[in-house]
């Protein structure tokens, strides 16, 4: 492809990207009280306490004039975001296909049905973690003081996590799909894998949104074991496509 062709593909996908994260967006928006109170229940039973009539739900508040607004565009953007991500993942990965031969597309179906599924999961362990996490975190506040979280910043806090993981478990499905196109050996994987190990640490520790060791170790931990997995998974790959070139010549 020229240039030109190469930029109006990666406008074509940013715009169907763009398209379902707009559409996953008003779902957020519609849906907006049910999130905030799945999504706020490590904290504080936020329907109960609507439902009672009650002005305060725990610890969580809102202030300033444009606070509710804002925060019900940030919740509905990044529910969004999260819930599009299976359709702009395909995204990135269909703008690389064409560049690949008719063999490695039809391996690369690969990643296409897993990158939903790693995603899901991923996600799923932000959530999980989260009553947790929350817990440990409130533990070091002072007994003489009061934790007043505004309630924007603790729904970025958790979305954040919740679309980490899910990003961070599309690693073992990017190192197998480039193993089965033939991009990447097993050997190559796994050989540098003191490297891998701590390009993982130091990924949770810089990017997930606590400074506490049990998320950065509910996150590190199954990474880790990922990357040895997939490490395999090429190795035995390998094998068996070098056994096929050997019988075929």
């Amino acid at each position: 492809m020229p240039l030109l062709d190469h930029l109006r593909e990666l406008r074509k996908r940013i715009m169907r990207s763009a398209f379902a994260i707009l559409i996953f967006s008003v779902v957020g928006w519609y849906f907006y009280n049910d999130i905030i109170i799945e999504l706020s229940k490590p904290v504080c039973d936020l329907r109960a306490a609507q439902l009672s009539g009650n002005e305060y739900c725990g610890s969580l508040y809102i202030s300033g004039v444009l606070g509710p607004l804002n925060l019900q565009i940030k919740v509905a953007l990044l529910t969004g975001v999260i819930s599009a991500a299976p359709i702009w993942l395909y995204q990135l990965w269909a703008f690389i296909a064409p560049g690949l031969h008719k063999r490695e597309k039809r391996n690369s179906v690969f990643f296409i049905m897993a990158a939903t599924p790693f995603f899901a999961a991923g996600s799923y362990l932000g959530y999980a973690i989260l009553p947790a996490a929350v817990k440990v975190l409130f533990g070091f506040t002072p007994d003489a003081l009061n934790n007043l979280v505004k309630f924007d910043d603790y729904l970025d806090f958790v979305l954040r996590i919740i679309l980490l993981f899910g990003l961070a478990f599309e690693l073992p499905v990017f190192l197998i799909s480039l193993n089965l196109i033939g991009f990447l050996r097993g050997h190559t994987i796994l050989k540098p894998w003191r490297i891998w190990v701590f390009s993982i640490v130091l990924f949770t520790a810089a990017f997930t949104p606590t400074a506490d060791p049990l998320t950065m170790g509910f996150l590190a931990v199954p990474l880790i074991a990922l990357y040895f997995a997939s490490g395999v998974f090429a190795l035995l790959n390998d094998k068996r496509r070098d056994k096929k070139l050997n019988e075929d010549v």
